[in-house]
């Protein structure tokens, strides 16, 4: 006898708006349309603002650069030209190449060439005409490889300046591009596998790829207020679809469950949006509060990022709650048409699965021991972190396949002469103008005498135009990475500038260069880390107890979270400030990480971790509330969510898994943090940990709220024996719609 129960009328807004959506399918359709259009055509219209170089700067650092870019000093773009080979045929070519880029209107000034000291090549500066180098380049770069084709016994190349940039974004776009085009395919493969049929693996992916567009046309709009760093687009397609897929198993998978259990259709696409909606409103919730956790760093990367992944995360849960549930009930059984016939059969099988119930078994027999295992296990990996050293990306850190990067190389070999810099910039009223003139002209010969300083004859004082803003360059014969460098650095803020302004008044300064760079970017990480970590764990924790009425949820969830951030951490540091990994993903480890990843996926890290959390707990719940004791509870709600968590952690692990593929070692180490993290997440904590802490907390997972419990026959009698016949896989929209004694009953009736 086929068992079906229709679900309670009313309900919460997710409810009434699914049950709308339902009702109406094709409006609810013909609006998600309308929306991703509305969306592309805003980003089709509106120009995206792009991050100038004074957004980056952070601490005394930015100050500096925010003095100086309110000063309107002259601010050339420079473009070196470096030509290698014959001395004597370099020399000539050199005239040559001169006179032909002096001549273009692009150009402002070429020249005087410059001879190496150490192999004889020659380096001709080039002044780019107006103030970026977008517009003039092209032009530069055409002649340059003219005149390379026509002395073939000679090298004639742009190196470093405005051509190395441009090759770095180049790369980047185009190794994000690649990744972004591959992870669909890949995402369709393993829906295939998940589902078994092609129409049930294609919705998620057409819903993800929608919400992708929308939010990447809606990104145009929100950088009028957060800048585009450049990579933003490429990011909300990667963590969008495999959002966006997360949300759309939650919903599949427990329809699938649902009609197993005897439901029809209409009605299992209802209770499949009661119940796993509102698991994605939470989830979505909690990942966009702790995505604000990339506001705290003060920092346009973090900024823009943080803002885009937040756009698409949102998109993709009014599409998880609008369009999917229309979806559904549209389709209805073509849904589960085309079927692949091996995977479908393997997919298919309705009663209790057995691997699960294994796997979950040390979890629920002992879970004291299996916390105590787990727990030391995590923290094992998380040890290594302690010792994490960050630093800013440098050339050093950069593809040595990159064309670019190999003129720069190059152009350091035949000219090691450039010499790091301290940049002081002081602002003072403009009758100190002359004082601050004189204060840093003998500033800089009082430099030049000590060890950690260097000599430079062209040092000069510059003075804007308005007489507030003055400005002198320290030569640092020490590359901007080397301890002494830093070392400079201190002594310059804090003794040498100091005791120089003494007695100007009014007088303000601030020192620049990319050593202060470095140094104030990453002391400001290590002082907000922290904080982002508590306030993002808070807002997090509140939020599930609101959502589950539980103070106990709300902090395991928080602190399993941390621990598998924590262990994500620690094989980040093992990989990559070490050697062992090198050739197996293909960088040099500069015995660093990029000081800007820690904090980006902590925030992406404890938002993606709570889907899953969401999802299980919510299957416990229910499974509780429907009048199993909690152990019985424990393992009905984790065995029907295990193939959703870990269908999910697959897709994300495959996404995640290209960034690792990508040769910078920043985008790697992005991608071997989130691919460990979810891994480590999907297996170690929600699929052995939580389920032993739920088990060992009993009744007081729910503290202090009450659950509705139901009148079905709990998990053991009153003896404590466990009932012999297995529990049906069935389930409600509302804790107190049935019980899983009810769905027995009506299996086992004639």
């Amino acid at each position: 006898m086929t068992h079906t129960t229709t679900p309670p009328a009313g309900g919460g807004p997710i409810q009434r708006l699914a049950t709308w959506s339902i009702r109406h399918p094709w409006w609810a359709i013909g609006g998600w349309v309308v929306f991703v259009a509305a969306a592309l055509t805003i980003g089709a219209t509106v120009e995206t603002r792009q991050a100038t170089a004074a957004d980056f700067g952070v601490g005394e650092a930015g100050t500096a650069q925010e003095w100086l870019a309110e000063a309107d000093f002259p601010d050339p773009v420079t473009q070196p030209i470096l030509i290698t080979g014959e001395p004597a045929d370099a020399q000539a070519a050199a005239s040559v190449t001169v006179a032909r880029l002096g001549a273009l209107p692009e150009v402002a000034e070429a020249g005087p060439a410059l001879p190496s000291e150490v192999n004889g090549a020659v380096l001709v500066p080039v002044t780019l005409a107006g103030d970026s180098a977008a517009d003039q380049l092209p032009a530069v770069q055409g002649l340059v490889d003219e005149l390379d084709a026509a002395h073939p016994q000679l090298r004639i190349e742009t190196a470093g300046g405005p051509a190395m940039d441009a090759g770095i974004n180049d790369q980047v776009d185009a190794e994000l591009a690649s990744s972004g085009a591959l992870s669909i395919p890949v995402t369709l493969v393993i829906l295939l596998v998940v589902f078994g049929a092609l129409v049930a693996a294609g919705v998620p992916l057409l819903l993800g790829f929608s919400a992708v567009l929308a939010a990447t046309g809606l990104w145009a709009l929100a950088s009028q207020l957060v800048p585009d760093v450049g990579t933003v687009p490429q990011v909300i397609l990667l963590i969008g679809l495999a959002v966006s897929v997360d949300y759309s198993l939650f919903y599949l998978r427990r329809l699938r469950q649902e009609r197993q259990a005897g439901h029809d259709q209409l009605t299992a696409a209802r209770v499949a949006a009661a119940t796993s909606g509102r698991a994605v409103v939470v989830s979505a919730a909690t990942s966009m509060i702790a995505l604000t956790g990339a506001y705290l760093a003060g920092e346009p990367v973090f900024q823009a990022l943080g803002t885009g992944v937040i756009l698409v995360i949102g998109v993709a849960m009014l599409g998880a709650i609008t369009v999917m549930p229309a979806l559904l009930a549209t389709l209805g059984r073509s849904l589960e048409r085309p079927r692949v016939p091996l995977l479908w059969r393997l997919t298919d099988r309705a009663g209790t699965p057995r691997l699960w119930p294994a796997l979950l078994a040390p979890a629920l027999r002992a879970p004291r021991t299996t916390v105590a295992v787990v727990l030391a296990a995590l923290l094992a990996l998380a040890l290594p972190a302690v010792g994490m050293s960050m630093r800013d990306s440098s050339a050093a850190d950069l593809p040595r396949t990159i064309p670019a990067v190999q003129s720069y190389d190059r152009l350091a070999e035949s000219f090691p002469g450039q010499r790091n810099t301290h940049q002081v910039v002081v602002t003072a009223p403009a009758d100190q103008a002359e004082p601050v003139r004189a204060a840093l002209a003998a500033l800089a010969e009082r430099a030049a005498a000590e060890p950690l300083f260097a000599p430079d004859p062209a040092a000069e004082v510059l003075t804007s135009p308005s007489g507030t803003v003055s400005t002198v360059e320290l030569a640092v014969p020490y590359p901007f990475d080397d301890p002494r460098a830093a070392e400079s650095l201190t002594r310059l803020r804090g003794e040498l500038l100091p005791a120089a302004l003494a007695g100007l008044a009014g007088a303000e300064a601030a020192v620049a260069g990319v050593t202060a760079d470095n140094a104030d970017y990453t002391e400001q990480q290590r002082q907000r880390l922290p904080w982002a970590i508590g306030v993002v764990v808070l807002l997090t924790v509140l939020v599930m107890a609101a959502a589950f009425r539980s103070v106990v949820v709300a902090v395991v969830a928080g602190i399993l979270n941390l621990l598998s951030v924590a262990a994500a951490f620690g094989v980040l540091t093992l990989v990559f400030q070490h050697t062992w990994a090198e050739g197996l993903l293909g960088f040099t480890s500069t015995g660093h990480i990029v000081n800007w990843v820690p904090l980006f996926l902590f925030v992406i890290l404890f938002g993606l971790s709570m889907d899953y959390h969401v999802y299980v707990v919510s299957r416990v719940r229910e499974a509780a509330a429907a009048g199993l004791d909690t152990r019985a509870a424990v393992e009905t709600g984790m065995v029907r969510a295990a193939g959703v968590v870990c269908s999910a952690a697959a897709v994300m692990l495959a996404i995640f898994s290209l960034f690792a593929t990508l040769s910078f070692v920043e985008m790697k180490q992005v991608g071997v943090g989130l691919a460990v993290a979810v891994a480590i997440d999907a297996t170690l904590v929600r699929m052995l940990l939580l389920p032993a802490v739920m088990n060992l907390l009993g009744r007081a997972n729910w503290w202090p709220g009450r659950l509705s419990r139901g009148h079905g026959r709990s998990g053991t009698d009153r003896a404590g024996h466990r009932p012999t016949e297995p529990v049906a896989d069935t389930s409600t929209e509302t804790a107190a719609a049935s019980s899983i004694t009810t769905a027995k009953a009506t299996k086992t009736a004639p």
